[in-house]
């Protein structure tokens, strides 16, 4: 079966308004549509690199006990969360060769 879903664990965890800290997730694999919606966005369009977090927002499809996964959720992650994504995302998709460093294997959801 062709696996279209990849577990995550966040180094430090995405920090609700609450107080609770979410670090497991699921990512889906990115569809053409994924890349491509965000460049409609007016923030994208004034900040390229704005791009990452929406796309980041449609690719993650559970984040702890999180109802949904917004781009406001992407914005307050801690930076290393954030990059530890974009090379999670990068790696799934097969758009590099390199692993990331803090999950050398990625479980399937």
């Amino acid at each position: 079966m062709f696996q279209t879903e990849f577990e995550f664990t966040l180094p430090k965890g995405y920090l609700d308004s609450e107080g609770n800290l979410h670090r497991k997730g699921v990512m889906r694999l990115a569809r053409a549509m994924d890349e491509i919606v965000p460049l409609r966005d007016p923030r994208v369009k004034s900040n390229p690199a704005y791009a990452t977090v929406i796309i980041l927002s449609r690719v993650i499809t559970k984040l702890g006990a999180l109802e949904e996964v917004t781009p406001a959720t992407i914005e307050d992650l801690f930076a290393c969360d954030l990059n530890y994504l974009h090379q999670f995302y990068r790696q799934i998709n097969e758009l590099e060769e390199e692993n990331v460093e803090s999950d050398k294997s990625i479980k399937p959801s």
